[in-house]
């Protein structure tokens, strides 16, 4: 610069200026800043040393030359224009004013400085000089200051910076979008003065206060509240910052928890408990604590309806005793409280003040005495719609539900629902497990459990135990004749009976079908007696069934511990016998068990298993064959009826009757009945192939048969294996299947006669004859009972009621077989009313196949038997 302005001279004015302006050239040269001067030509005239540093040029290679070669490449052809500008106009756009400019260095590096521009005039020239600042660092900082302050305001978390005296020196924008206070409401304020409320649990708030004393960091959670009181809970981080004097900030970064924490303190605590099979009252109580934890202003209760619909408290832990027990066995209904309404009516029931709401009315005093204001009661619904319950929330105050208990209800509803519905479901499964689905009373499982149970008290006691066996006397026939409705309906009222007579303690089971048990501690034999003497005689009381009056009665066995057995299995076995025992002598009483019955009862266990293996192989089972005769035709044959016969190995003949009560028993009649019906129906097409004269067989039917929609097809079945048509075969039933008909029996018959398959009515005029069905029957023969026919030779009224019965059939166009035909006087007073067709001793008793087909064969095969054979 000295080598381009005028050359001083000392002494004179203009060597005095020139001494000022070396000094100002020292001065500038000397400046910490960068200092660049340019002429009138925008020549730099001054690059001082640390302009040098700044763009990394030396001196004697920018002095002289255009100032635009110090401009980053971008703005250099502009850059002259603005000066000359300012030279021209003498407006001032960029002198006194600082700025921020980039900065090309030699080497091609970028820096910022902060630049501000003088402009000199000295004599006729004008002068720039520029003051360069190396703000890089700065502005870098200043940028990541910019950018942390955007990401922190933008944070989904509150921040808040606080000095040593703990007052807060910043908040950022996300503690104005959680708490509501505006940073200028927050600054200067202690943040426990600002954000604790009434639930706040001091002892956290303490426990930061000290961590951040000793320069420890410290997480917890606390219940916090807003500006406008809302209640939230919030994870606090609490960072210490310490400088060398100690603490010179506290950083505070607040997280929204309330919804996290209902979903995974909340939910996964009671989900725990419930995965763990807590019971119900625990797991109930644990989530209403929780509740009330997590928003400390509620009392929560749940209650349950049971089937009464009356409410039960499962948890109330905030609850008064008084008002708990107030609470319980409170019918619901519309006008019964916040609770009962909601169980009524499905419905959320909000009651803002208890004290002038007249659902409370019957309560009120209770409840707002020991300061409960208001209630908000939520259904607990099951997935299909019905109440399980209700979840309420208490208050101490007149007021309605914040924004934290509608949460704390959403999700508190969901667990109530899976636990209440669990439970039933629990329940349920338990009822079908160990009680009986029918009759309510315990099953087979449950009657071991309890009853070995109070064996082992009495074995501790050392006091006698009487266990009494029931069995319905002629149980199956309620349900031949009246159908499964009217039997269930027996069952459910003896039941009931058993029920009503038993005693406190005592155990009463359903053992299946018309079994029943009755357990007895502490009772021995003379009160056993009178226990089963009350018994029967509440089972014999009339009842009212499918619009008939029965007359039930029952057979008892009773077993004595310790005398006929030390366990439940061997009391049961023992009991079962004397049961046995009291119905083979007509039923309607009581037996004790005795040691000689066990010989019987092991005869009737043989006797059953033989009974399996004969039908297994047929060993020892035959079909007998006795005609029916067309009286006024001599020889003609107008069919068999298949009869059962066993002659048992060891124990010789045994009576059909007794046969087919056995099966029923044992639950083989309906192998026996399928067995009688292939061995008929083979027989049948052997005599066909041989053209033996059986024109069809008759195969007896229990009533029960008839209920097995597969019935017809199995008979269709059977006849074609065997080659015979339809009409071959004759399915006889007795009376009772025309008593009450049920649906399932009249469709099966129904489809009988679909079929082609005759039907035929055994023992006509012994039963309850319901003519109005019988002519709706597709029934094409009836037999009259032998009973009647045996009569007829010495009773007016049995000859009257056999004639009626004859009418009946000619009337209907039925065939009429008259059964037990055995003497001549009885042959023809039938022939000449009307009654052709005859079975009975007369002709034959039923006959093997070979043995019938020798009769048949004979001169005169309808000759009489002599008395003697008969």
């Amino acid at each position: 610069m000295a080598d381009t302005l005028p050359p001083l001279r000392p002494g004179s004015a203009s060597a005095e200026g020139a001494l000022h302006e070396q000094l100002l050239v020292q001065t500038l040269e000397q400046a910490i800043d960068a200092v660049v001067v340019i002429d009138e030509h925008n020549r730099v005239v001054l690059f001082n040393a640390a302009a040098e540093a700044l763009w990394g040029w030396p001196r004697g290679e920018v002095l002289g030359r255009n100032v635009d070669m110090l401009v980053p490449r971008g703005i250099r052809a502009a850059h002259d224009g603005y000066v000359n500008a300012n030279r021209a106009t003498g407006v001032n756009r960029i002198v006194g004013t600082s700025r921020e400019v980039p900065v090309e260095r030699r080497d091609g590096a970028r820096l910022w400085a902060s630049m501000s521009i003088s402009r000199v005039v000295i004599g006729p020239r004008v002068l720039y000089t520029a003051f360069l600042k190396d703000v890089t660092a700065q502005r870098a900082q200043q940028q990541h200051l910019r950018q942390l302050s955007l990401v922190v305001d933008r944070s989904g978390s509150a921040m808040v910076v606080t000095g040593a005296d703990r007052r807060i020196t910043y908040v950022n924008a996300g503690f104005t979008r959680l708490l509501g206070y505006t940073s200028a409401q927050a600054l200067g304020q202690l943040p426990s003065e600002l954000v604790c409320g009434p639930h706040t649990d001091l002892h956290t708030i303490g426990a930061l206060r000290g961590c951040a004393g000793t320069g420890q960091e410290m997480q917890a959670q606390v219940l916090l509240y807003a500006d406008d009181g809302r209640p939230l809970w919030a994870s606090v981080m609490m960072n210490p910052v310490l400088g060398a004097d100690g603490l010179e900030h506290i950083v505070f970064v607040l997280t929204d928890i309330t919804h996290t924490k209902m979903h995974e303190v909340l939910q996964h605590k009671v989900l725990d408990a419930m995965a763990h099979g807590a019971p119900l009252r625990d797991t109930a109580m644990l989530l209403c604590r929780e509740v009330e934890r997590i928003a400390p202003e509620v009392t929560a209760t749940l209650l349950e309806v049971d089937t009464a619909g009356c409410l039960g408290v499962l948890a109330a832990p905030s609850l008064p005793p008084e008002i708990v027990d107030l609470t319980n066995g409170v019918p619901i209904g519309p006008e019964v409280g916040c609770c009962g309404a909601a169980a009524a009516t499905g419905l959320p029931v909000l009651s803002c003040d208890i004290a002038s709401d007249p659902r409370w009315d019957p309560m009120r005093q209770a409840f707002t005495g020991h300061g409960l204001r208001a209630c908000w009661s939520n259904p607990v619904k099951a997935r299909d719609g019905t109440v399980l319950g209700t979840l309420a929330f208490y208050y101490r105050e007149p007021r309605g539900p914040d924004a934290l208990h509608e949460r704390l209800v959403d999700v508190g509803l969901h667990l109530c629902a899976l636990l209440l519905q669990r439970e039933r479901e629990r329940a349920h499964i338990h009822q079908l497990a160990y009680y009986d689905a029918l009759t309510g009373l315990a099953n087979r499982s449950m009657l071991r459990t309890q009853a070995e149970r109070r064996l082992h008290e009495a074995r501790r006691g050392g006091t006698p135990l009487a266990l009494l066996f029931i069995d319905l006397d002629r149980f199956k026939q309620v349900n031949d004749t009246l159908g499964h409705t009217a039997g269930d309906a027996l069952l459910r009222a003896v039941a009931q009976r058993l029920q009503d007579t038993a005693r406190a303690g005592d155990v009463a089971a359903r053992m299946g079908g018309d079994e029943f048990v009755l357990v007895l501690p502490q009772c021995g034999a003379h009160q056993a007696t009178q226990a089963a003497e009350r018994l029967l005689a509440a089972i014999t009381e009339p009842i009212e069934v499918a619009g008939a009056t029965l007359h039930p009665s029952a057979s008892v066995g009773i077993a004595i511990y310790p005398e006929d057995g030390g366990d439940a299995e061997g009391l049961l076995r023992c009991a079962d016998i004397a049961m046995y025992q009291a119905k083979t002598e007509g039923g309607r009483r009581l037996r004790f068990y005795r040691a000689e019955m066990n010989a019987q009862a092991q005869e009737r266990s043989r006797l059953e298993a033989d009974l399996r293996a004969a039908l297994q192989g047929g060993c020892g089972l035959a079909l007998h064959y006795q005609p029916q005769v067309h009286a006024h035709e001599g020889r003609r044959l107008h069919g068999v009826e298949a009869l059962l016969r066993w002659q048992h190995p060891q124990l010789g003949a045994i009576a059909p009757l007794r046969v087919v009560e056995l099966a029923e028993e044992c639950g083989l009649i309906g192998a026996l009945t399928r067995w009688v019906l292939d061995e008929a129906c083979r027989q049948l097409a052997d005599w066909h192939a041989r053209g033996v004269p059986v024109p069809r067989v008759a195969v007896n039917f229990q009533a029960g048969s008839f209920r097995d929609p597969g019935l017809p097809a199995m008979l269709s079945h059977t006849l074609a294996v065997h080659g015979l048509r339809p009409e071959h075969l004759l399915a006889e039933i007795t009376e009772t299947v025309m008593l009450a008909p049920e649906p399932a029996v009249l469709a099966t018959i129904a489809a009988l006669r679909e079929h082609g398959i005759g039907l035929s009515l055994d023992d006509f005029g012994t039963g309850y004859s319901n003519l109005g069905a019988l002519h709706r029957l597709p029934v094409s023969e009836i037999k009259i009972d032998k009973s009647f026919v045996q009569d007829i030779s010495h009773s007016a009224p049995a000859r009257a009621l056999t004639s009626a019965m004859l009418h009946i059939g000619a009337s209907l166009g039925m065939k009429v077989v008259a059964e037990g035909v055995e003497t001549e006087a009885q042959r023809s007073f039938l022939a000449e009313h009307g009654c052709p067709l005859h079975q009975g001793y007369l002709y034959t008793r039923p006959l093997p196949p070979q043995a019938l087909e020798a009769w048949l064969a004979a001169p005169f095969p309808f000759h009489p038997l002599p008395s003697e054979a008969r």
